[in-house]
């Protein structure tokens, strides 16, 4: 079964679930019609009963005496006729003029010595017919006597309405299950034609890995939901595949540029020490610490790249993290970076969902933005109040045209290119800000400068079970 396509598995299960309706409709039919012609015969049995019954005592004499049990001229009662045969208690039988001898049975037995009120049945003759029969107790006047009349007519007509019956319901059985089979095919082809697309459109993307294939959605059914689902995953490959192609491509550009600075530098130090004819104590100390930069500038910007790779979803579990301690750890290593500063914080205790590296990293890259861009002797404020962090700087700030690009990787402004940086950090910030469920945003300063602000929810207390603060 399951060699067979998928459609003609569908056919083969709408045909037999036709089949099985088909049959079971068919056999109640059959003994519905059973049960009713067999009603109507015992019906006419009965009224042919009463009215051997309502005769004379004397007929009923004439049958006893004398009694013939069993009849002269054969027992092949003809289609229609009815014969009539008297019962005593004992078993035996006395059959009426021109009667059929017909088997007595325990009922019979029964109604003439009284245990039973009446008795229909299905019996045979001496020869093996089939005849429907039906006996009931005899009275004599109003007693009642230890004999029961018997009446029974041949099952022959019902048997042959039956029969025709049977081969009437198996020829429509038959052209059912041909038609089911044949509609079951068609639906089947009709309802896979989209996923015969879907199939064909798949083929032709891992042959190809082309992902702008495109499938035509019709209706809201589970079809077309699926189209719908292979539709946005192409989509999301394709714009993956392209974000993928832009940062190689961005890599490389700004990979290029201090690759091509610290090539020439050490060629310039390679040719002095080949030509013995040395540098200058104090270019060689401007050589060797524009070498040390670059050097220090590529690892960075692999950093940089390094995680903005990871995917989300392999991002590490969230826990209960301190955001007020996080952010004096950062404030510490800023300090550092630009000591002629005056960095003051105002930090309020603030617990948030996150990972401490993470967040700890985002926040020294705001405050190296804030730092780079300050004047010698300026200052950065920040602030941690009920969940809110801003870091704002005295700079020359960011004009409106620019700010909707800031958080674009590898962006840089035409002011900052001759800055260090490589234009990731702001969108480590925001990817790392996103993840822990919060926003950030840039905008100009009262006064002048940039000011950043970071929200993120969270609470002023540990939850319980919160490890301790270290």
């Amino acid at each position: 079964m399951r060699r067979l396509a998928l459609r003609s598995r569908l056919a083969l299960l709408t045909a037999a679930a036709v089949a099985v309706a088909v049959a079971a409709a068919a056999f109640a039919c059959w003994f519905i019609t059973r049960d009713q012609l067999v009603t109507q015969l015992d019906s006419t049995l009965r009224s042919q009963l009463e009215t051997q019954a309502a005769r004379a005592d004397g007929y009923v004499d004439a049958i006893i005496h004398p009694c013939q049990t069993s009849a002269p001229s054969g027992d092949n009662l003809p289609p229609g006729l009815t014969s009539v045969q008297v019962v005593t208690a004992d078993g035996q039988r006395c059959l009426g003029a021109g009667a059929v001898p017909v088997k007595v049975q325990g009922n019979d037995v029964a109604v003439a010595d009284g245990t039973r009120d009446s008795a229909a049945h299905d019996t045979r003759t001496d020869s093996g017919h089939r005849v429907r029969a039906l006996t009931e107790p005899l009275y004599r006047g109003q007693v009642r006597t230890n004999l029961a009349i018997t009446v029974s007519r041949p099952l022959d007509e019902i048997d042959r309405t039956l029969d025709h019956l049977a081969w009437l319901l198996l020829a429509v059985a038959g052209i059912g299950v041909v038609g089911a089979s044949t509609a079951g095919l068609w639906v089947a082809r009709t309802g896979l034609r989209p996923v015969d697309r879907l199939t064909e459109a798949v083929e032709h993307v891992a042959a190809t890995e082309d992902l702008n294939v495109r499938l035509p959605v019709e209706g809201e059914d589970e079809i077309a939901r699926l189209g719908q689902s292979f539709n946005a995953m192409t989509a999301a490959l394709a714009s993956s595949r392209d974000r993928q192609q832009q940062l190689i491509a961005d890599a490389g550009h700004e990979l290029r540029t201090p690759l091509t600075s610290l090539r020439t530098n050490i060629e310039l130090l390679e040719r002095s020490e080949a030509t013995g004819r040395s540098l200058p104590p104090e270019d060689r100390r401007e050589l060797l610490a524009s070498v040390k930069a670059q050097m220090t500038e590529l690892a960075a910007l692999i950093g940089d790249l390094q995680e903005l790779s990871r995917p989300d979803s392999a991002a590490p579990s969230l826990t209960v993290v301190p955001l007020h301690e996080i952010t004096g750890t950062a404030l510490r290593r800023a300090r550092l970076r630009g000591p002629g500063l005056t960095i003051g914080a105002d930090l309020a205790p603030w617990y948030v969902r996150g990972e401490a590296a993470a967040l700890e990293r985002a926040i020294v890259n705001l405050l190296d933005n804030a730092v780079k861009f300050s004047p010698p002797s300026g200052a950065v404020d920040v602030s941690l109040h009920q969940g809110r962090l801003t870091v704002r700087d005295h700079g020359p700030g960011i004009p409106a045209e620019e700010l909707p690009h800031v958080f674009e990787r590898f962006w840089r402004s035409p002011s900052a290119r001759s800055l260090p940086g490589s234009g990731l950090g702001l969108s480590i910030v925001a990817r790392t800000v996103h993840q822990a469920g919060g926003t950030i945003t840039l905008a100009p300063a009262e006064g002048g400068g940039t000011l950043a602000t970071v929200l993120l929810p969270g609470a002023p207390t540990a939850p319980p079970g919160t490890p301790p603060e270290t």
